[in-house]
């Protein structure tokens, strides 16, 4: 007999923050089918919002400084920081319209893949009393893949909403979606996730 799947565990809104992840300007038309993926991020948003869950934001985007801080090892990073790309107030680093953030948002700016890694996301989240993360983003194996392995061995409950992330190369994506992400988080989609709020 084969066993049966771990249950899912009903999501506690007022201690759960939805993270949209690098939905900029520069960075989600580079995603398949972007604006089919952008509405559904923005109705997961509006899910969590009206359940009472906290909404964070996390864009990438460069100052001079931090430009000038990059070290030449840095494989990811440098070429980007030689060549002045994604200053913090190019409009290429602006938060998309259609998931812009409202008031009481979190919102964090980041210079490396991880959301938290040069950021204080976790001490806004600490602040709030939150200890489960849904991740949505752009891309599967930068942004999503790095906050995840980050959040999880800290111990947060972790969701990815699987129709929320992106990745240019589809392969990658299933590859962790499928068989990397399911030993650290709960695999969800958008439909589930209203199920999970509505039972929480």
């Amino acid at each position: 007999m084969t066993p049966s799947a771990p249950a899912v565990p009903a999501l506690v809104p007022e201690r759960t923050a939805l993270l949209a992840m690098d939905f900029q300007n520069g960075i989600a038309p580079l995603s398949p089918e972007p604006d089919a993926l952008i509405a559904r991020v923005r109705n997961a948003i509006a899910d969590v919002r009206a359940a009472g869950g906290t909404i964070g934001h996390v864009r990438v985007a460069f100052t001079e400084d931090d430009w000038a801080a990059v070290p030449d090892r840095n494989k990811s990073f440098s070429s980007l920081a030689a060549s002045k790309a994604m200053h913090h107030e190019h409009d290429a680093t602006q938060i998309h319209e259609d998931v812009f953030p409202r008031e009481a948002d979190i919102v964090v700016r980041k210079v490396r893949f991880g959301a938290a890694s040069t950021t204080d996301l976790y001490g806004q989240l600490a602040d709030r009393g939150i200890d489960t993360l849904i991740l949505t983003g752009i891309s599967t194996s930068g942004v999503v893949l790095s906050t995840l392995m980050d959040a999880a061995d800290r111990d947060y409950q972790m969701y990815v909403l699987s129709d929320c992330v992106a990745d240019r190369d589809p392969e990658t994506h299933r590859i962790l979606v499928d068989k990397v992400f399911p030993s650290r988080a709960h695999i969800i989609d958008t439909a589930r996730l209203r199920t999970l709020l509505a039972a929480g």
